[in-house]
């Protein structure tokens, strides 16, 4: 595993955006309502946002990190780290995050970057832009995570199906402030993967390697009972080794901030590691499994509109697709998560959307 410890940095703002549609499950799914009641009490979701026919993940990020420029009174001039983690990029080339910095009107002085990660990008992408906060002359940067997995890439697909994968995934976007302040409490993260797995969440198909799909195949798969076994042998075992490192217990925690897989798998979780339901904040109900947003907008849906100048300790956990998993022990302000962003605008390239 790898171990990284960060001192004099702390998240000073933190939003979610989604789109205002949302959609109950019984509008989005064509199965027998008894099998939509079975699905939500497994896994917790009742209905997503959706994302509009143009709108993509970085419209949303884009939105949520507006929103704190504007809330905060920054100066865009001292932010020069940018890092947007997504699986749904706006394009193969180049970089989303090149044209997030000039549509935010950051500096040329900075750095600007995509990962694709999924389920783990909060949580790795912190340790990323922690470090090069750390090691660098600028002062502020902005974490970017999102997706738009129940996002159709064309609009003649109908919305509706049957896969119960298109039922349990949301689209929306977030941007968190990290900032350099001294005497801030340490920010300790704890990272691992294991490529074995590569398998157990895949879309194999559309990229180079394997540049077209057979018809019979579907664009993307994922096994659930590697994926169960995974995440309730090796995520418990790494929430506990965090704890261990410096000798806490779930006592000394006001959250855990699960990735929001699904309820029954959180719950397992949280059972494992002696964490109460009271303790673990639950979204997934309203906004589906958001992948890389999932923690940060769970953060929101939580404290977004809580005025009170209240530190809290969280322990974060992002875990999934890669196979990847890592934790967060940190102190945010209450104060500093901001309310949920609505938002139906897009921006306009200035390139026709050719459709079938």
């Amino acid at each position: 595993m790898v171990i990284s410890e960060f001192n004099n940095i702390k998240i000073a703002a933190m939003v979610a955006a989604v789109s205002n549609n949302w959609t109950a499950l019984t509008e989005i799914s064509d199965e027998d309502p008894d099998v939509i009641k079975k699905f939500t009490k497994k896994t917790g979701v009742e209905g997503r946002y959706n994302a509009g026919v143009k709108q993509t993940t970085s419209d949303f990020c884009y939105a949520a990190a507006k929103k704190i420029i504007e809330e905060k009174n920054i100066d865009v001039k001292k932010i020069g780290i940018l890092v947007f983690v997504t699986q749904t990029a706006d394009y193969g080339i180049p970089a989303t995050a090149c044209v997030l910095q000039d549509r935010l009107s950051l500096p040329k002085d900075c750095i600007a970057f995509d990962v694709n990660l999924g389920c783990s990008g909060f949580t790795y992408g912190m340790n990323i832009v922690a470090s090069l906060l750390q090691n660098s002359n600028t002062e502020m940067a902005l974490l970017l995570c999102g997706d738009t997995s129940a996002k159709e890439k064309k609009s003649s697909v109908k919305v509706k199906t049957t896969h119960s994968a298109s039922m349990l995934f949301g689209d929306s976007g977030t941007a968190t402030l990290i900032v350099k302040e001294k005497e801030s409490k340490p920010i300790k993260m704890i990272s691992k993967t294991d490529g074995n797995g590569f398998k157990a969440i895949i879309a194999p198909y559309g990229q180079w390697r394997h540049p077209e799909a057979p018809e019979e195949k579907k664009c993307s798969y994922m096994d659930d009972v590697a994926v169960f076994n995974f995440t309730i042998s090796e995520v418990p075992d790494l929430i506990k080794g965090t704890m261990q490192l410096q000798n806490y217990t779930p006592d000394d925690y006001d959250c855990l901030v699960l990735h929001q897989a699904n309820l029954f798998i959180m719950k397992q979780v949280a059972k494992r590691t002696e964490f109460s339901m009271d303790k673990t904040l639950i979204s997934l109900d309203k906004f589906g499994n958001t992948s890389s947003s999932s923690v940060p907008i769970s953060m929101v849906n939580k404290y977004g509109n809580d005025e009170k100048n209240k530190v809290i300790h969280t322990l974060m956990c992002g875990f999934g697709v890669g196979l990847s998993w890592s934790t967060i022990d940190c102190f945010v302000n209450t104060k500093d998560i901001l309310p949920l962003v609505h938002t139906d605008e897009y921006f306009d390239d200035g390139y026709i959307s050719y459709e079938e």
